[in-house]
């Protein structure tokens, strides 16, 4: 997988593994089993808040010339906006490399990629809710030839904003699957972090997101409202053990 190579390549201060790869290391950090099927991906998300990009003081080499060194089909992907900065990198068989910020201001830097100066002339897509994701990330090993020590957010983090991320999901047949990935991901890790004495991690991460305001409250619940009945039944059930009633005022 180009993105195991290119994760090594980057310090924590520079960018850090999100989405389906960096579920696939909670397996380990926890100590509980995770199905493979809820980790599969064709592609690998790179994190980095604009704040340490401009602090990093030093550059990646040209990204592009990083890739092409692992796979040289690698090409870069013109932005939806038409703008001429790269988010994102795909080679000859589908695989995608893309780069992500936090965007904590105006909607009017929505869909405008960011400039990065620690990303080797990569930008970085601005996206609502992240800078949650990727505040105190942890490190993890991803299980790879005698395993490869990653960056990654902490896994209650991870569980908490995919459960925001569905709520966001365009209403279409892959945003419909995608939106079931980020639920099923989110209910493991909720069960995971039971099994593993991680409640209170998961409490205080609950918490800071419900406490965020409304848009942040309102993207929680109707996350939960897309799970199935017996997922939402112990989704709720868990958050009133941690004392968020996310329908109190509903009923």
């Amino acid at each position: 997988m180009p993105c195991i190579d290119y994760a090594l390549r980057l310090s924590p201060r520079e960018a850090f593994l999100v989405g389906s790869v960096a579920f696939s290391t909670y397996a380990g950090h926890l100590g509980v089993r995770l199905p493979a099927a809820s980790f599969q991906t064709g592609d690998a998300d790179f994190a980095q808040d604009y704040a340490n990009s401009a602090e990093v003081g030093d550059s990646l080499p040209p990204i592009l010339e990083i890739l092409k060194g692992l796979d040289p089909t690698f090409r870069p992907v013109m932005h939806r906006s038409g703008s001429l900065r790269v988010t994102s990198f795909i080679n000859r068989s589908g695989y995608k490399v893309e780069f992500l910020t936090g965007n904590r201001g105006s909607d009017d830097h929505m869909d405008k990629p960011a400039g990065m100066p620690a990303l080797g002339g990569a930008s970085a897509e601005p996206l609502r809710f992240l800078d949650f994701l990727i505040y105190e990330p942890i490190r993890a090993v991803m299980l790879h030839k005698s395993g490869i020590s990653v960056i990654v957010p902490a896994p209650e983090r991870y569980a908490i904003h995919k459960l925001i991320v569905a709520s966001r999901r365009v209403v279409d047949t892959l945003g419909s699957a995608k939106r079931d990935k980020d639920l099923r991901q989110a209910v493991l890790l909720f069960e995971a972090l039971d099994v593993a004495n991680r409640l209170n991690e998961l409490s205080d991460a609950l918490h800071e997101a419900w406490e965020r305001g409304e848009a942040w409250r309102y993207a929680i619940k109707t996350g939960i409202g897309y799970m199935s009945r017996a997922d939402r039944a112990k989704t709720e059930a868990l958050f009133k053990e941690l004392a968020v009633d996310p329908f109190k005022e509903d009923r």
